[in-house]
């Protein structure tokens, strides 16, 4: 029998795990040694080579800029655009290693040589500096495509002014940094501007781009805005207005122009004005829209809102009458005077003759609440809500403060402040049978129901009344558009000096009108500020300029004229087109 082999007993499992935990951990004790000894060269051995490699290479946030929305006129006309241009800049190390370039640089982007170089020698430090101020992007392309080492150009937008000084002050302008300064580019900048965008770059030490989009960010552009002004009439009513400042060696003026139905406005212009083009005319007293910032006394032009006040009431009849005989009386210790002792006057004859001694024993009969209230009916007092930079509401203190010559002087015009705009929104209800619009410089903005200030039947005798001062014999005759009836207001009021009192040098001469006078379309205020030539009266420095503003309008907007006009009339001339000043912003030349 054959005898059996013992087969060899295996090993026993502890010396087996032993053996592999051996193994595991030869290999992660390598692993370690070749992970450390790695660290080790990179952070001694290799320290300064790795330095010198990253410091040629950065990550830069760069900017997309938005496209600015564009403002617009009624009809669509451009009154403000952005246009795409290009800024340039260097890394002032690499354009100086490269000397060759330097001067030829300077000479494109119009820098002396000499300067530019000392320019980039005082910035040496510095990882870019802007090097131009914006040009077309043709311009920066051909700067950059000479090849000289860190030099780039970054994209962004410049604001032109296609109606430069004709808008300035309702448009405004914006800044170096892209953003609304003034006027309208200011008050609706959330719409306008738009949100940047963003992409990461990787940067050499020369500014080469050497990986581009690690993030990306678009831009959103900036929604245009649309106004009511009609930059046809806007025209007119600049240039008139322009003209008389300069014909009667005026401080400023100022007129606004409005649809009395709608309340848009349509133009609005002051004196002295700017070029929104030009950076160095952009300060006051050019830049004030006076129409929304500058409060005045009315003098005789608050004698329609007193005279609707009185038939509202009751207390006067369209024909009642009143002595102003001997032309003034006393009021305290006051003297009220008129020009000429006219005696018994009607209401439209104390309107057209402008008859203070008239108007004021009118206020003195329906007393200080009344007079104080019939103001109120007219709204004032009340906010316009433009929501435009610097506007400013009326002033007029309570009539529990009025005496008996608060009350008087109140009723012609004097002791309390309003501003163009109210006033001409005043005289809107008169033309629009009583409803008082509110006004509008937006073309879009929700329409408010106009809210009735004064009865139809009220309205319609007052223009009747207010058609008597641009008749012959009343103070307005100036005002008269060929082919329209015109009912209108003179005021000249005198300005108060610095000590309180009222300085007889000093006047401002107004008017406020409407056209045609039967079912009225526009009304308009002029203002000229200060004439200095001494015709100071509202019916010979502002009635004219009304008068030709509005015959141009009202032919622009196709109102049927009343009467026959002369076919040799000239149609009204519209702004000349040109090539418009790029406006410079964004300019970082030098920082």
């Amino acid at each position: 029998m054959r005898a059996r082999r013992e087969l060899p007993h295996p090993p026993p499992a502890e010396t087996v795990g032993g053996w592999r935990r051996l193994f595991v951990l030869g290999a992660l004790g390598v692993g370690a040694a070749i992970v450390l000894g790695r660290a080790f060269q990179l952070e001694v051995i290799d320290q300064d080579f790795l330095a010198a490699e990253g410091s040629k290479r950065f990550i830069r946030n760069v900017t997309i800029p938005a496209h600015r929305g564009a403002i617009l006129d009624r009809r669509g006309e451009p009154l403000a655009l952005s246009a795409p241009v290009e800024t340039l800049w260097a890394v002032p190390q690499a354009l100086l290693a490269k000397p060759q370039y330097v001067d030829a640089v300077a000479r494109m982007i119009g820098r002396q040589p000499a300067e530019f170089r000392k320019f980039l020698q005082a910035r040496i430090d510095r990882k870019f500096v802007y090097i131009s101020d914006p040009m077309s992007p043709s311009e920066a392309k051909r700067v950059v495509a000479l090849g000289a080492p860190g030099v780039f150009s970054d994209p962004s937008y410049a604001r032109y002014y296609p109606a430069g000084e004709v808008a300035a002050q309702v448009v405004g302008f914006t800044g170096r940094d892209g953003n609304g300064l003034e006027g309208i580019e200011r008050a609706q900048e959330a719409q306008l501007a738009g949100k940047e965008g963003s992409r990461r770059v990787i940067r050499d030490r020369s500014g080469n781009i050497v990986e581009d989009n690690l993030e990306y960010k678009p831009a959103q552009s900036g929604e245009d805005v649309q106004l009511t002004i009609d930059l046809r009439i806007q025209y007119l009513a600049y240039r008139e207005l322009k003209e008389a400042v300069v014909k009667h060696d005026a401080k400023g003026g100022t007129i606004v122009i409005v649809d009395s139905a709608t309340g848009d406005i349509l133009a609005m212009a002051s004196q002295p004005g700017y070029n929104p083009n030009n950076p160095a005319e952009r300060k006051p007293p050019g830049t004030r829209n006076r129409a929304v910032t500058d409060l005045y006394e009315p003098g005789s032009t608050a004698k329609p809102l007193l005279v609707s006040q009185a038939l509202e009431l009751g207390v006067f009849q369209p024909t009642s009458t009143i002595d102003t005989a001997p032309g003034w009386f006393k009021v305290g210790s006051l003297t009220v005077r008129d020009e000429h002792d006219d005696g018994v006057m009607s209401l439209a004859r104390i309107l057209a003759k402008s008859s203070n001694v008239g108007a004021a024993k009118i206020g003195l009969t329906l007393g200080a609440e009344a007079v104080w209230s019939g103001l109120q009916r007219f709204g004032i007092a009340e906010p316009l809500y433009l929501s435009f930079p610097g506007e400013v509401n009326s002033v007029v203190r309570n009539y529990s403060e009025w005496g008996q010559i608060a009350t008087a002087t109140a009723s012609y015009g004097y002791g309390w402040s309003t501003n163009a705009l109210h006033e001409v929104r005043a005289y809107s209800a008169i033309a629009n049978d009583g409803l008082m619009p509110h006004l509008r410089l937006l073309k879009n903005a929700a329409p408010v129901p106009p809210q009735r200030a004064i009865s139809a039947r009220t309205a319609r005798e007052v223009r009747r009344m207010l058609e008597t001062v641009v008749q012959p014999g009343g103070s307005a005759t100036r005002a008269a558009v060929q082919g329209y009836d015109v009912a209108g207001k003179t005021g000249t009021a005198r300005k108060l000096s610095d000590n309180g009192t009222y300085d007889s040098s000093r006047h401002e001469a107004l008017f406020v009108g409407m056209v045609p006078a039967e079912q009225p379309r526009l009304v308009g205020m002029v203002i000229i500020d200060e004439p200095g030539d001494g015709r100071y009266y509202g019916g010979l420095a502002a009635a004219p300029v009304f008068a030709r503003v509005m015959q141009g309008a009202a032919r622009l907007l196709q109102i049927s004229p009343d009467g026959a006009i002369s076919p040799d009339l000239p149609a009204p001339s519209a702004p000349s087109s040109g090539t418009p000043m790029m406006v410079k912003v964004n300019a970082r030349a030098g920082q």
